[in-house]
């Protein structure tokens, strides 16, 4: 990245006070006090944990030549620009953006959030831009995609500085789009301030996160942020058959677009057919068989499809290559054993997810074998859901067995405990509680007959299991294949 002016820089942020040139060059931009070097802009952000204004004397001495601020130091360093702002993190957004020549104005990207479905979305809308022939970037919780090059996700929306650099990247690979999950820590931390969307989706909205965000109501608030701001030119989709689906977008400036299952909307999809290895549904009268199960997955595809068409991609040729499209790993992905049974390992960590996938399993079961569920709880998160899960599962599984997730630093067996509270008392007999991991997917596996299915919630791509702060190698999919293999 070539230097930039900081006069130039700082017409991106709303500015209090000045102490100090902007008659300087600035050749790199940073909120990290480790990664200040000579002639760079730091920004100051209080963090949940650390306020950076601690440091300011230290990224002083270390060269910073400019720095962000909400409050000024009391001693100035010499040869310092110091800039003071109402909101350092608003700030960083903005630096961010115009550091890397606002990527997001040089592409269309779509924002999808929502609890559950953001990933496959995502993914999905990126699959279906290829198979149409346009060059496209992803951003989500599994990986982060510039055109074709894979690059590891951390977390489901990157820091402000990372965001619109993988942005700018995709510009400089020739993407048209740019198809990302939008978080809503991202958005209560205003890292997807700045940027410039085409459009967003809402996918549904379910308890989750309150261990961040404290109640219901400011998790709803935190999505929404997302609708209010985007653009008069850009396009906003919701789920109206989620009961804060309109709520979304009451105070949207963007055109309003609905989906739904269950009720009129601008794209309507019915489920003609739902099977193990697929669905026949129809969209806006328009039939399609795809290799997706379940009402969770045709909700995602008709918000896929919506978006498609809102981007001006050609109806008929979206029909067709949806049908092309495969499911996200550890998204309801189905595996079947050498004995007549089929695992399916799937990400859900919430009831609702839970609920979904356990729902579409039995329907297209229709009765014939018997479920068999096995799901944990991740420690250090929300614990008011631990007994709602174990409760939900119970009343869809023939048999349930409880065990370890991420326990993180948390006792499982504490983890367990609270979920095992939520069990119906006439559950309780089909229910086993192992908390070793292996050893609960082993023992369903070994407890399946033909025509069964086995579900391992929780963990869907996840390859680790993180205990004590140490993430060991854990993939659910490979023990289950591990098991397969041994079956023949």
């Amino acid at each position: 990245m070539k230097e930039k002016s900081l006069q130039q820089l700082i017409k991106s942020i709303d500015v209090l006070h000045i102490e100090g040139t902007v008659d300087k060059n600035i050749n790199n931009v940073t909120c990290d006090s480790r990664e200040v070097k000579p002639g760079c802009l730091f920004v100051a952000v209080r963090g949940v944990s650390v306020d950076a204004h601690r440091f300011l004397p230290q990224v002083a001495e270390a060269g910073a030549v400019a720095v962000v601020c909400e409050e000024l130091p009391e001693k100035l360093h010499d040869g310092v620009t110091y800039v003071q702002v109402a909101n350092s993190t608003i700030a960083l957004a903005h630096l961010a953006s115009a550091w890397y020549d606002n990527p997001s104005s040089h592409l269309k990207l779509v924002g999808v959030t929502g609890t559950n479905g953001k990933t496959t979305t995502a993914t999905l809308l990126y699959e279906l831009a290829n198979l149409m022939g346009y060059k496209a970037g992803l951003l989500s919780t599994v990986r982060n995609i510039i055109d074709k090059k894979v690059e590891p996700a951390k977390q489901t929306t990157p820091d402000h500085l990372t965001l619109n650099r993988l942005l700018h990247d995709m510009v400089e690979a020739g993407c048209d789009y740019a198809f990302m999950e939008v978080s809503s820590h991202a958005c209560v931390q205003h890292r997807v301030d700045g940027l410039k969307f085409a459009g967003g989706i809402f996918t549904n909205l379910t308890r989750d996160h309150l261990d961040y965000h404290g109640t219901v109501d400011n998790y709803i608030n935190a999505k929404k942020m997302f609708f209010d701001s985007l653009g008069s030119d850009a396009f906003a989709v919701v789920n109206v058959d989620d009961k804060v689906g309109n709520v979304m977008v009451q105070n949207t400036k963007a055109h309003k677009y609905s989906y739904s299952l269950r009720t009129l909307a601008d794209f309507k999809c019915r489920v003609i057919e739902d099977r193990i290895d697929g669905t026949t549904m129809t969209i806006n009268g328009t039939e399609v068989n795809v290799l997706f199960t379940g009402r969770f997955n045709a909700y995602n595809l008709t918000s896929v499809y919506a978006a498609a068409v809102l981007l001006g991609w050609d109806k008929e040729q979206v029909m067709v290559k949806m049908s092309q499209l495969v499911p996200v790993a550890g998204r309801f992905q189905t595996m079947r054993s050498p004995r007549g049974y089929t695992a399916i390992v799937d990400y859900a960590h919430t009831p609702d997810a839970l609920v979904n996938v356990l729902e579409a399993a039995n329907e297209v079961m229709n009765g014939k074998g018997t479920l068999i569920t096995v799901c944990g709880c991740g420690g250090n998160r929300d614990k008011g859901k631990r007994p709602i899960m174990a409760r939900e599962a119970a009343l869809r599984s023939g048999k349930l067995i409880l065990t370890s997730d991420n326990p993180r630093f948390e006792d499982p067996d504490d983890i367990l405990r609270d979920m095992e509270a939520g069990l119906p008392d006439d559950k309780r007999s089909a229910t086993l509680i192992i908390t070793d991991r292996r050893q609960a997917i082993k023992t369903a596996c070994q407890l399946a007959q033909p025509g069964d299915v086995v579900i391992v919630a929780g963990k869907g791509h996840e390859d680790y299991q993180e205990i004590k702060g140490v993430k060991h190698h854990f993939d659910d999919s490979e023990v289950i294949a591990e098991i397969f293999k041994a079956e023949k």
